[in-house]
């Protein structure tokens, strides 16, 4: 993991324009309001090798920790990680703004920042909840705060 490229991208998409519509950018998927980047991602592991898979995730959440540090060293601590299974759970009966309801799909918890002076949210989460999907170390880059 190159921990220096991943917050020089997390600082640009603080500071980048949101896309207009929906889709894919060059970092993983943009939409109104939000950047989703794929920072590292598995390869072979959707539906293979429980073993191996437990070992990527456990490397990933190092990697997420290793960025957390360096992160909340700029932007201070903001207390324990979000609990993205409460909010998965709320989705059953309020709706729940995006990126947060496909990020509580995706991810168990996420380290939660406001940038300051940017007005945008920054949360950082291994998306491993899906056992036929790929791992990946995700950032996220929203204006709208955490429910």
């Amino acid at each position: 993991m190159d921990i220096a490229r991943h917050i020089a991208l997390i600082d640009e998409l603080c500071h980048r324009p949101f896309p207009a519509g929906h889709g894919p950018s060059d970092v993983g998927a943009g939409t109104p309001g939000q950047f989703t980047a794929v920072l590292e991602t598995s390869h072979g592991l959707g539906g293979g090798c429980p073993a191996k898979r437990a070992v990527t995730v456990e490397q990933y959440e190092k990697d997420r920790d290793a960025l957390h540090e360096r992160l909340a060293a700029r932007w201070g601590e903001e207390g324990d990680p979000l609990n993205l299974q409460t909010i998965l759970l709320r989705t059953d009966r309020e709706e729940i703004p995006e990126p947060w309801a496909q990020l509580s799909a995706s991810a168990r918890v996420a380290y939660l920042w406001e940038a300051g002076g940017t007005g945008r949210w920054i949360a950082l989460a291994v998306a491993d909840r899906d056992e036929t999907d790929e791992v990946r170390l995700l950032a996220v880059v929203t204006e709208k705060a955490p429910p």
